[in-house]
């Protein structure tokens, strides 16, 4: 089932994959939802495309020596692997984690489930300005405590909470049972669209000579320079990528917080993408998780509301960019896809959100646990009497390494096609999938073996214990070389090569 959910995946992006072998087999952990299956379909996909990337590439490259060794070569079909254990693991990464020997505590006090009087309501609270605008939605001063929140909610319905509260600014969701949350209008709106959406930019071909700066049109602007090295539709120069690094020369840039987008990037890194994360000093951050899902990233702050000229000047010589904001707020800043296609013909663009890019709450902010109430699936992992969350932010992780993978198989497409490309992926949509793939009997089922699946690394947070990444090309398997790094401990420029 793995395998074909591999190929399929491929195929809805418009890309050929080769075959994967897949170790071992659901149930790994305790739960109605077949998540090793899930995550070994999309890490398992992302290490496909990755192959893929790698043999194309590579025969390119070998081409012009001619030869018949390198003919072969390039005609060698990659042995590519996923392990289910290790992909599910992976997908508690931050649960694993562990500085100085001390794990972290992702949750703030007033993040929770609560009761109301028709059933249960979740508040993300875990940044400050979340916090204060459930309180005020719940008319409770500042300085309220999970009491004060309880008996405000148990004498209100659990959607009237969630309205208000969005409408403060805040995150919440009631929980739905799935037969709801089919029936409602953002699931309707994201049903029939792809898992995994990657589509052309409008523009040209994106087509120039090797090193040129002719434009290609791409975007509406004719005249566009392309960065020297860093052509559409050609091969990223700079070192060379190897077996142990098949992204290398790839330029990532990271506009990500939090999970999903993050452990995208972090998965781009650990193949050799030169991944620069872009935050700011005034927004914030879940301090545990910025750390553990920045290995093999380097850290740059720029203030888009004074400095939004540094970023487009990155825009000019990345290869993808990341981004997670909710929808239509980086468009609003001239950092819409057509806007970074204009800025660089070729660029992959990348988008993930909450609950997708149409419908009535195409806006909406989410994290990854109120997206398990409202899409039905903390009402089904438990008794249907109160919320049980999944045994790993599935969601986010899920739908982080569709966004890798997405983003590779754009990088395939324009080598074989030019042109700049847009991957969309949402939470909701991977809630869809999971839903999807059926149960399974969670019986008897407890906590997979890890210590296999760990490693350390000395860094400046201490010695860091954390999961490896899975999957393997011809034996290789992703690793991050660089430790975390502090937040806005480097420049706002690429790497020197």
């Amino acid at each position: 089932m793995i395998a074909k959910l591999i190929r399929d995946l491929g195929a809805s992006a418009g890309v050929a994959l080769p075959e994967v072998q897949v170790v071992g087999d659901d149930p790994v952990l305790p739960s109605v939802f077949p998540l090793g299956t899930m995550a070994a379909a999309s890490a398992g996909a992302l290490t496909a495309a990755v192959a893929a990337y790698a043999a194309r590439t590579r025969g390119r490259a070998e081409k012009g020596t001619g030869g018949r060794e390198a003919s072969r070569t390039a005609h060698r079909d990659p042995q590519v692997t996923i392990d289910v254990r290790h992909a599910a693991v992976a997908f508690q990464s931050e649960r694993h984690f562990r500085a100085e020997g001390k794990g972290m505590d992702v949750w703030a006090a007033l993040s929770g489930d609560y009761r109301t009087s028709d059933g249960w309501v979740r508040l993300h609270c875990n940044f400050d300005h979340h916090r204060d605008a459930a309180l005020r939605a719940l008319g409770l001063p500042p300085g309220s405590d999970g009491d004060d929140v309880g008996r405000a909610c148990a004498g209100r319905t659990a959607v009237e909470i969630e309205e208000t509260v969005i409408g403060e600014g805040g995150c919440a969701a009631a929980m739905r049972t799935r037969a709801e949350w089919l029936a409602h209008p953002q699931a309707r709106a994201l049903a029939g669209l792809p898992l995994v959406g990657v589509s052309r930019l409008p523009g040209g071909n994106g087509r120039v000579s090797r090193g040129g700066n002719g434009g290609d049109g791409n975007g509406g602007d004719g005249n566009a320079r392309i960065p020297a090295g860093h052509v559409p539709g050609g091969l990223p120069e700079g070192p060379a990528a190897g077996p142990q690094r098949p992204l290398g020369g790839i330029r990532v840039l990271d506009l990500t917080r939090v999970i999903a987008g993050p452990v995208a990037a972090r998965a781009l890194a650990g193949y050799g993408a030169d991944v620069l994360r872009v935050g700011a000093a005034h927004l914030p951050e879940v301090p545990g998780l910025v750390v553990e899902t920045a290995f093999g990233k380097r850290s740059c702050h720029i203030d888009l509301r004074s400095e939004a000229d540094t970023l487009r000047e990155l825009v000019r010589r990345a290869d993808v960019v990341v981004q997670a904001y909710r929808p239509g707020a980086l468009r609003a800043r001239g950092f819409g896809p057509d806007d970074l296609a204009a800025l660089r013909p070729g660029i992959v663009c990348v988008d993930i959100s909450a609950y997708g890019t149409r419908g009535p709450w195409a806006s909406r902010r989410g994290f990854d646990s109120l997206v398990q109430m409202a899409c039905g699936i903390a009402h089904e992992n438990g008794d249907g009497r109160r919320p049980s969350p999944l045994p790993a932010q599935a969601l986010d992780h899920g739908t982080g390494y569709l966004a890798a993978f997405g983003a590779v198989a754009a990088l395939l497409r324009r080598v074989a096609e030019g042109g700049s490309w847009h991957v969309e992926v949402s939470l909701a949509r991977t809630a869809a999938w999971l839903d999807d793939l059926g149960r399974i009997d969670p019986a008897g089922v407890g906590r997979p073996r890890v210590d296999d699946l760990l490693a350390t690394m000395d860094s400046p947070f201490g010695t860091l214990t954390y999961v490896t990444p899975p999957g393997a090309v011809d034996g290789a398997r992703p690793r991050w070389t660089t430790p975390p790094p502090r937040r806005g401990e480097h420049p706002a420029a690429w790497a020197p090569r």
